[in-house]
């Protein structure tokens, strides 16, 4: 045997070993982040008790449809962080699709958060069964809460047609409760109608237009403060009948426009104190509103997110394909000697 080929083969077995050692090391990290999945319950209940319910004068952020962002949304919590708030609210989309591991990244995300961080429930977060883990993690999935003279209501319409009868029967009764309270706040994922008016296809509202009318009624009756919905990935303020809404889609996730005016990522700070409600738009870095910049923007911010999510499957892919790809090499040495 030529000295040389030896070396070469010596060589080969040690790079084999490594690619084994490897591949072993990361079966074993998946395996151990299968295993210990967050042990979190009733996040938003426990969250919750954190807010000072006495509260008269007080602010708080709402945003959604962050979807795994990763640069962005991290961008955000740290500039939610640095602002006075009682506490911050997420309408939904919080992941991608409802994988475990997206929900995981989600979680490791906001405990980076120093307010208490409430949630919806959005339309992505029903993908791949993801609705019990929501609920596992969260808890239940439409609630109420009260802070100074301030009434919440969170809804879930995640399923993008309608509420079912139990939980509008529940509304209407936080709805009668609310009267008590000056001021009336209702959040829900999917918005009731959708403010562009040209140029759609499909519009991102109820897919229920008889209900999303009937709640816009009940609205009116009551009198909502303000109507917090996401799922349009852009901002808009306006009024359905006499209740005023606001849209805020933009923690993350693509952008669906080139507007100046309602697409480009932020989140909304609202004050409440006895002399009124304010509501000022804080923007967090957007790219560039030429439309080849936003496109490119959208693909790199998915293959990122693909990447950070699924590192450890990209990892054991490229190992065995080293592997498969050694042992034959391997094989056709001995078949030529």
């Amino acid at each position: 045997m030529v000295p040389g080929t030896e070396l070469r083969q010596l060589y080969n077995k040690k790079l084999l070993f490594l690619a084994i050692s490897l591949l072993m090391i990361t079966i074993g990290i998946k395996i151990y982040s299968t295993l210990t999945f967050p042990h979190i319950t009733d996040w938003n209940y426990r969250h919750l008790q954190l807010i000072d319910k006495k509260r008269e004068t007080f602010s708080f952020a709402v945003f959604g449809d962050n979807k795994n962002s990763i640069t962005t949304f991290d961008n955000l919590i740290k500039k939610v962080n640095a602002e006075d708030v009682l506490f911050a609210i997420d309408i939904g989309d919080l992941v991608e699709d409802g994988e475990r591991e997206k929900f995981r990244f989600f979680i490791n995300q906001i405990r980076h958060s120093d307010k208490p961080l409430l949630t919806a429930i959005g339309n992505h977060e029903l993908r791949e069964d993801g609705r019990g883990t929501y609920y596992n993690l969260f808890g239940r999935f439409y609630y109420s809460f009260t802070v100074g003279d301030a009434y919440f209501i969170i809804l879930d319409d995640a399923n993008e047609y309608n509420l079912d009868p139990w939980q509008m029967q529940w509304l209407k009764e936080q709805l009668e409760k609310s009267l008590k309270y000056k001021y009336r706040f209702v959040f829900m994922h999917v918005p009731l109608f959708d403010p562009r008016t040209e140029g759609l296809r499909i519009a991102h509202n109820l897919k229920d237009v008889k209900l999303a009318k009937h709640l816009d009624t009940l609205f009116n009756e009551y009198n909502i403060t303000m109507l917090f919905a996401s799922h349009i990935h852009a901002y808009y303020r306006g009024v359905w009948g006499r209740t005023p809404y606001i849209i805020t889609g933009g923690a993350g996730a693509e952008l669906v426009g080139t507007d100046p005016e309602h697409d480009f990522y932020h989140y909304i700070k609202v004050t409440v104190s006895d002399a009124g409600v304010s509501y000022e738009v804080k923007r967090v870095k957007s790219p560039d509103f030429e439309i080849i910049d936003r496109m490119a923007h959208d693909v790199w911010i998915y293959i990122y997110a693909f990447f950070v999510l699924h590192y450890l499957d990209v990892i054991l892919v490229i190992l065995l394909i080293y592997f498969i790809l050694t042992i034959r090499s391997m094989r056709r040495g001995r078949a030529r000697l």
